[in-house]
Parts: structure tokens; C-alpha cells; sequence
């Protein structure tokens, strides 16, 4: 016959002196000695896998949240420079950076929103399985209590069978039947601690990653709305309309009626060509007028002194 060590070790020695309906318990009782041991081991490699996995993915998230925080404080920074250097600038140019600013800073409230949901839909239930584990843990630990404890009742029935030969068929009927019952419930406990530890744990993976899906997606939809009217006020500055207003700047405040007056009263080189060849043409006239008149006077005399000759 194949029996049980009564020390508990599982292991299988032939006894030729039990009686059938023994025998058969024992048969009946040894699997669930081998199912509970595989189970045992399977809960404790699930735990310490969950154990291990989500303490790694609960760290990176944080740090994932704390990058994204101090990325908002960046762009803060970033926001009241732009608001300072604005403040020293051409109308449009002002203008135009006050509102960038002003989109940016209100994105910076949607990342603040970002980062608070972050922590409390993703980071705090992977925290929180550091409780879960240990009371699994817990559980583990009372179900291989109930485990050691029925087996060192299998040794105790064991040890009275040898001392009483004759009533060990009164001992099978009542400790052998309290045995079986033992073995029954921790088995379902068994049973009901792993199942329930991976339909939570399946179920916790996917609300995890769904809300920090649901989180990015809600964030980056704004953030593209934001970025789109931001550049929208960038686009808008009028750059020859600022330049103008810099240009003026750089003279003081009369000098443009002067120049006007200036511009009047000049006038361009053909112009002053023009006016010189027309003085000259009117000086040679002026001059040429004389001598006309003296050359009539001496031809007058002239013709006075043929009539005196001829006198």
C-alpha cells in the first residue's frame, strides 16, 4: 500500500497492515496534500511578482509626476520672463507676448490638473498594493498554518494507531473524517485566496492604466487647443508697423518738421543745373544789350562824320 510519512513530508511508504477503508482515505487524501502545496507555491510566486512589479511601475510613475511638476515650475519661470521682457517692447511686439504668455500660463494650469490626477488615479492605487500584498501575505501564512497544523494532526493519528492496534478502526472513523474535512477547507481557501488575488489584480492593471491613458489624452487635447491660439498671437505681431515705431524712436520728437521743412526748400540737381544755365543765359543777354546800343551809337557817328566830309 502507498501511504503518507506521518512526519509530514509527503513522502509515499508502503504499509501492509492498514485495512482498506484506510487505505482508501488515505489514497483520497494524499492529492489534496500535493494540489495545496502547488497552490501554495503558485500564491507565493504571484505575490511576490505583483510585490516586485508594481512597487517598479508605482516608483516610475512617481517619478514620471514629479518631472511633469517641475516642468510646470519651468514653465512658470518661462511665463514671467516672457511677461518682463514684453513689458520693454514695440506696442505689437507687447502685445502679441502678453497674450503668448497669457496662453501658456493657462496651460500651465491644465499640467497642475495633469499632475494632481496623475497622483490620485495612478500613483496611489499602485501604492496602495503594498497594503494588499501584505495582507495576502497574511493570508498565505494563515492557510499554510491550517496546512501544518492538519498535517501534524495526520502524525498524532498515526502515532495513536500504533499505540492502540486494536481501536485504530474507531480512531479512522472519527480523526480520519476530522482530517478530510481539514483538508477540504484549506483547500477552497486555497482556492478562493489566489482567485481573488488575480481578478483584483487584473482588474487594478487595467483602471490603472486606463485613467493614466484617459489623463494624458485630456491633457494634450488642451495643450493642443492652447499651443494652437499661442501661435496664432505670435503670427499676428505687425512687424513694419513696430519698425516704423522704432525708427521714429530714434530721433527726438522735432526732428521730422524739421526735415519736412528741409526736404521743401531743396531742391535736386537738375533742377538747381536748370536754374544755373537760365541765371547765366539772362547775365548773357543783359551784357550783349550795350554792346548793341554802342555799336549803333558809333555807326551813327560814323554817318555824321560822311556828312560832314561831304559838307
Amino acid at each position: 500500500m502507498l501511504v503518507i510519512n506521518p512526519n509530514g513530508n509527503n513522502e509515499l511508504l508502503l504499509n501492509h497492515s492498514m485495512k482498506t477503508s484506510e487505505v482508501i482515505f488515505v489514497i483520497h487524501v494524499f492529492p489534496y496534500w500535493i494540489f495545496r502545496d502547488n497552490q501554495t507555491r503558485q500564491i507565493q510566486d504571484a505575490v511576490s511578482n505583483v510585490e516586485k512589479h508594481f512597487g517598479e511601475l508605482c516608483q516610475i510613475f512617481a517619478g514620471y509626476v514629479r518631472k511633469t511638476a517641475r516642468l510646470r515650475d519651468k514653465a512658470d519661470l518661462l511665463v514671467n520672463e516672457i511677461y518682463a521682457y514684453a513689458a520693454t517692447e514695440t506696442p505689437n511686439l507687447k502685445v502679441g507676448l502678453k497674450n503668448f504668455a497669457d496662453e501658456f500660463s493657462r496651460l500651465q494650469d491644465y499640467r497642475q490638473a495633469e499632475v494632481d490626477r496623475l497622483e490620485a488615479k495612478v500613483v496611489e492605487p499602485l501604492k496602495s498594493y503594498g497594503t494588499i500584498v501584505k495582507l495576502k501575505r497574511d493570508d498565505l501564512k494563515a492557510t499554510l498554518t491550517a496546512k501544518n497544523r492538519e498535517a501534524k494532526q495526520l502524525s498524532q493519528l498515526e502515532k495513536t494507531r500504533q499505540r492502540n492496534p486494536s481501536d485504530r478502526h474507531i480512531i479512522a472513523e472519527s480523526e480520519l473524517q476530522r482530517a478530510s474535512l481539514d483538508a477540504t477547507r484549506t483547500t477552497r481557501q486555497l482556492e478562493e485566496t489566489i482567485d481573488n488575488f488575480e481578478k483584483q489584480k487584473i482588474k487594478d492593471i487595467k483602471n490603472i492604466f486606463s485613467e493614466f491613458i484617459t489623463i494624458e489624452m485630456l491633457f494634450h487635447g488642451k495643450a493642443l487647443e492652447i499651443y494652437t491660439a499661442a501661435y496664432q498671437n505670435i503670427q499676428n505681431i505687425d512687424e513694419n508697423e513696430d519698425l516704423e515705431v522704432f525708427r521714429s524712436s530714434l530721433y527726438p520728437p522735432d526732428y521730422q518738421s524739421r526735415l519736412d521743412i528741409v526736404r521743401a526748400n531743396s531742391k535736386s540737381p537738375l533742377q538747381r543745373t536748370g536754374s544755373l544755365k537760365s541765371s547765366l543765359k539772362t547775365v548773357q543777354i543783359s551784357n550783349s544789350m550795350p554792346r548793341k546800343e554802342e555799336d549803333e551809337e558809333e555807326e551813327e557817328d560814323d554817318e555824321d562824320d560822311d556828312d560832314e566830309e561831304e559838307l
